[in-house]
């Protein structure tokens, strides 16, 4: 099947089925947390899943994926394809339509400029943005009129739908954000604690790391909507207390990520206050190997940078030693239950692009020790491997703070420590390690540790933006106040080359073997991405609140306009 009839078939339009709202406001307070605390509002300035959730609910983009999977137009009338003339016949351009009378929360008029503007902020040369891999071959963007944005690319690009698609891509008012460009964008505290946005809410105060108070965007496109005129957004604490306080308390209506024990959360659930939900998407637990040396004694500006590879890492050998020491069936059995399985693979699913790569999933011990025999590694007096050069395999391997994760580095390191591989552990507030300020050392972009683990997705049902966030170019580094995708800082030409080429294919079937290919070279090939487990999404939902639809797609949080509360 030609990616050009995939076109011709997309949907054209979708109307959610509204809920009976009497009026805006009408529902009064819905309380919801998220254990790890938001830390700014500008997902171009962070790859936080918690920074670009909780932004959702004030901007927005043109179009996004719905529970199912399903793209839907969202600030557009529809969404382009060849066949209604949105996609151009030599598939280069993507032409947007704006739904008219759409207004900011300030009153002011949603304009194709503010599209065009978004796209300059992200692909500023000077800037450093989280998103960039959604730019993937963007040639330029322009207002064709008021309503009407036209997205050019330097090549084909049979699947056109990465600029403004998702949670991770949506709109900023050009008016707020105009000297905000490049070096300033971190700068721009105002704006990027309290964006203005077309969402059914508008924030009325943010406190980082901590609470966001929101309320009705006045001027929502819908009269009726949305149902609650008033949000809190509480963040951090931990995984257990956001479960507690919507499932045994009642205290919160929404809880996100309930990253807990199965017998925790049934434990739980069984007070009777609401209810655990849960869906598979493409959300992969795993631990990033650090390409670089982030050794404290190098010059702050060159540590954790391509100027001085990892001095044991950088062998293939050591990195595939250390996934071979690990049991993903026991990390299962322990963290997640049936909301888990056993992975080798960054990308999982959709089936088109899940590599059938298993070699990971058997524990192997003794082979692990001959691999690192074999790259000149043997134990020391103290059991700790150390090669001729006085080289000693002794790692720092950071995550964010939660329950299951610390069972997870304990198992881990015990599994090293068999192999002969020292272990120092390390677990940071999830609202700063995921937070995106370029002046804390315990981000996860700027990664200052030899290992870390957490876990990742990508949004819709096409991993292209995804693995191009690999290519050499997206590394983060202080130039670009440590923005970037390609954490490991991982750099293959071939991998860069392929990225391309993906790109470029519009027939599924070939697009699925590149994909599955760039998977290969990321994890069974290079192991610079060491996958453990896909995690089913799992969150939970108060018994009085409605119309929540849990989305591994796209935001938790997309159709909050659509939340009531139930009698």
């Amino acid at each position: 099947m030609k990616m050009r009839t995939a076109l011709l078939g997309a949907a054209a339009s979708f109307a959610l089925a509204p809920a009976a709202f009497a009026e805006r406001g009408a529902d009064g307070h819905v309380n919801i947390i998220y254990w790890q605390a938001p830390s700014i509002l500008n997902p171009y300035l962070s790859s936080g899943t918690k920074d670009i959730e909780s932004s959702s609910l004030v901007i927005e983009p043109l179009a996004r994926f719905d529970q199912d999977g399903n793209m839907v137009p969202w600030l557009v009338e529809e969404i382009p394809t060849v066949e209604n003339g949105g996609v151009s016949e030599d598939l280069k351009t993507i032409t947007w339509k704006i739904k008219p009378g759409l207004i900011w929360s300030d009153g002011s008029p949603l304009t194709s400029a503010d599209v065009v503007f978004t796209g300059e902020y992200c692909m500023h040369p000077e800037g450093g943005c989280a998103q960039l891999a959604k730019f993937e071959g963007v040639d330029k963007i322009e207002a064709l009129d008021d309503l009407t944005v036209k997205i050019t690319f330097k090549d084909t690009k049979p699947y056109p739908y990465l600029p403004f698609v998702t949670a991770e891509s949506p709109v900023l008012q050009k008016a707020q954000f105009a000297d905000c460009l490049g070096a300033k964008a971190p700068e721009c505290t105002s704006a990027n604690f309290m964006p203005i946005g077309t969402g059914a809410f508008k924030v009325d105060e943010f406190k980082p790391n901590d609470v966001i108070t929101l309320s009705a965007n006045p001027n929502y496109r819908d009269p009726a909507k949305p149902a609650f005129a008033t949000v809190t957004f509480k963040g951090g604490g931990d995984a257990a207390a956001a479960g507690r306080a919507v499932l045994e308390t009642g205290e919160f209506d929404y809880a996100w990520n309930l990253q807990l024990a199965p017998d925790v959360l049934a434990g739980m659930a069984a007070a009777g206050k609401g209810e655990a939900m849960s869906a598979f998407g493409t959300l992969v637990e795993r631990i990033e190997m650090n390409w670089t040396d982030p050794s404290p004694d190098l010059p702050e500006g060159e540590r954790a940078t391509a100027a001085h590879p990892h001095p044991f890492l950088s062998d293939v050998r050591v990195r595939k030693a250390l996934s071979m020491a690990i049991d993903r069936d026991l990390l299962v059995e322990v963290g997640y239950g049936q909301a888990g399985r056993p992975t080798c693979n960054l990308v999982p699913a959709p089936a088109l692009y899940a590599s059938d790569n298993t070699d990971c999933l058997k524990q192997d011990i003794e082979g692990a020790k001959a691999l690192l025999e074999e790259a000149g590694y043997t134990p020391g007096p103290d059991g700790v491997r150390v090669n001729a050069d006085g080289v000693r395999l002794k790692v720092l391997y950071q995550t964010s703070t939660n329950a299951v994760r610390q069972d997870f580095q304990a198992l881990i390191k015990q599994w090293w420590s068999e192999i002969g591989v020292e272990t120092e552990l390390k677990n940071i507030d999830g609202s700063v390690y995921f937070g995106g300020d370029p002046g804390s050392p315990d981000t996860f972009q700027k990664f200052y540790a030899d290992v870390e683990m957490y876990a990742n997705n990508f949004s819709g049902a096409d991993p292209e933006s995804y693995l191009a966030e690999h290519t050499c170019d997206k590394a983060p580094t202080p130039d670009k106040q440590w923005q970037g995708e390609n954490i490991n800082r991982y750099c293959d030409p071939e991998y860069d080359a392929l990225v391309a080429e993906l790109g470029k294919t519009g027939d599924l079937e070939k697009r699925g073997e590149i994909a599955k290919r760039l998977n290969d070279m990321l994890t069974k090939d290079s192991y610079t991405i060491v996958a453990l487990v896909d995690r089913g999404r799992v969150s939970a939902r108060s018994n009085t609140l409605g119309g929540v639809q849990l989305n591994t797609w796209d935001s938790e949080l997309w159709n909050a306009a659509d939340w009531y509360r139930m009698k």
